[in-house]
């Protein structure tokens, strides 16, 4: 197994060794995760101890949504496979050279069944330098090439140990760590950023769409002046107001920064004060059932593999997130073989191949698509907002897998998704609303193409940096003008 990377010309004072010398020398450990016999799909609990499996492993962070949890019980048990500040988790099948540093956030937390941990021990590397250091491109090319298994490549610990590593001394790997760190820092930050503006944007086609939160408060405030005025009102919506009435439409102050958010008189104006009955239940009054059909649009723009032009944006389901329309990830259309949809910036990407995945985003750029994703369009462009927010939501999400055919690839289609029925307002409610979402939109796109430009800095730097090619102070400057 070679264990030579890098055969540039190296500084006097780095030292070439492997991966296990490191962790010896710093009485660390290269552990494996407990196997299925330690912890059973029973052991999984949707309160306790977050336990990271491989779909957890994201680029050198974990991915906390939708994370299993064990009990604190289950994880003292298996307590020696909880993990400390500084240890890097490998997925140990599959996509190899994905790593994730734990960071300060997950320490105790549990490194799951199919996972690998590394703890490097104290006073040899640096671990979030080791992190960088491990996703340099050849590093992660001799890992995916030594991996044993053709169709389903695999780590093991011996593996792992003969990871060629080069060691500069401890300070300049404490350099090299802030100068890449800080890259990421603003790329978290503005991930961050745009989890809570997705969040804030969800919150308020809730509040308006799905829960009627001004049409209660409206109500709520046409009971009190009608008690006022000692008069009784003709209609029953007093009795539709909940007892807690809400009147906000976003939610309080939390985590993720999201603020109270409340209606202007402007647009409290736009919604009734009282509700009607409906085939699906009580909608606010003037409103009508409909469905997305009438608001939305399939186009289906096909362009064979050899009319796409070198370096298009691409996007497949598997660039496509879980549960978030912030779209932060794709390829280029250069190596693509099969005709494909073209799809515009601003438009809605529904992945229609096992819809219970819940992949649907909002294009951040102009680009082409797999054919298992649906191109949804408004038509008109008030109703861009409106027809986010129902398409990208969990009852659209259900509908979609009740119908959808096939056994072991189920997919859905359009007609299916147009039937879906919807309360549908005024034009000048769905415009008010895309008002609104828009600029959040428009924010989280300026932020994935930030992040996109200092992850391609930080990709550049690295392997500069890495093999002692870049000097610090260089790569100090370029980084103080990027961010």
């Amino acid at each position: 197994m070679s264990t030579v990377l890098f055969s540039n010309p190296i500084p006097e004072d780095w030292e070439r060794t492997t991966l296990g010398e490191v962790v010896r020398r710093g009485e660390g450990s290269i552990q494996t995760g407990p196997f299925g016999s330690q912890l059973h799909a029973s052991d999984y609990v949707p309160v306790g101890v977050p336990t990271i499996m491989p779909v957890n492993i994201g680029e050198n962070r974990i991915i906390e949504t939708g994370i299993a949890r064990i009990t604190e019980a289950d994880a003292e048990r298996l307590s020696k496979h909880r993990v400390q500040v500084g240890d890097i988790i490998y997925s140990r099948r599959g996509d190899v050279e994905r790593r994730a540093l734990i960071r300060i956030e997950q320490e105790g937390w549990l490194c799951g069944t199919g996972c690998l941990k590394v703890r490097l021990g104290k006073g040899v590397t640096d671990p979030l330098f080791a992190s960088f250091y491990l996703g340099h491109p050849e590093v992660r090319a001799w890992i995916v090439q030594h991996a044993v298994g053709a169709t389903m490549p695999n780590l093991n610990t011996g593996i792992m140990e003969a990871i060629p590593f080069l060691l500069p001394p401890l300070r300049e790997q404490e350099a090299i760590a802030c100068i890449l760190g800080t890259l990421d820092d603003k790329i978290e930050l503005n991930r961050r950023r745009n989890r809570t503006l997705e969040a804030m944007a969800r919150a308020i086609f809730q509040s308006w769409f799905v829960d009627f939160d001004p049409v209660h408060e409206n109500a709520r405030r046409a009971n009190k002046r009608a008690r006022a005025d000692g008069t009784v009102r003709a209609d029953d919506a007093s009795r539709r107001v909940r007892s807690d009435p809400n009147p906000r439409t976003g939610v309080r102050g939390s985590s993720d920064g999201v603020e109270s958010y409340r209606l202007s008189p402007e647009i409290a104006a736009l919604f009734p004060d009282r509700f009607e009955d409906s085939p699906l239940g009580p909608i606010p009054a003037g409103w009508r059932v409909g469905t997305l059909g009438e608001v939305a649009d399939n186009p289906r723009r096909g362009i064979g593999a050899d009319e796409v032009e070198a370096g298009t944006p691409y996007i497949a389901l598997e660039h496509m997130p879980r549960r978030s329309i912030a779209l932060a990830d794709w390829a280029t259309a250069d190596e693509i073989e099969s005709n494909k949809f073209v799809f515009h910036q601003g438009e809605i990407l529904f992945g229609k191949l096992r819809p219970y995945f819940h992949k649907v985003g909002i294009a951040p750029v102009n680009g082409v698509c797999s054919t298992d994703i649906l191109v949804i369009v408004p038509k008109h462009l008030e109703w861009f907002g409106f027809c986010a927010g129902h398409f990208s939501s969990d009852a659209i999400i259900q509908h979609a897998d009740q119908a959808s055919t096939g056994t072991k690839m189920p997919r859905t289609n359009w007609n299916d998704l147009a039937r879906f029925e919807v309360a549908i307002p005024q034009r000048k409610v769905a415009e008010a609303f895309t008002n609104q979402f828009k600029p959040m939109i428009d924010r989280i796109h300026q932020g994935i193409t930030e992040s996109r430009t200092l992850a391609a800095l930080r990709d550049a730097l690295l392997p500069k940096l890495i093999s002692g090619e870049l000097r610090i102070s260089d790569a100090e400057r370029i980084v103080g003008r990027a961010v």
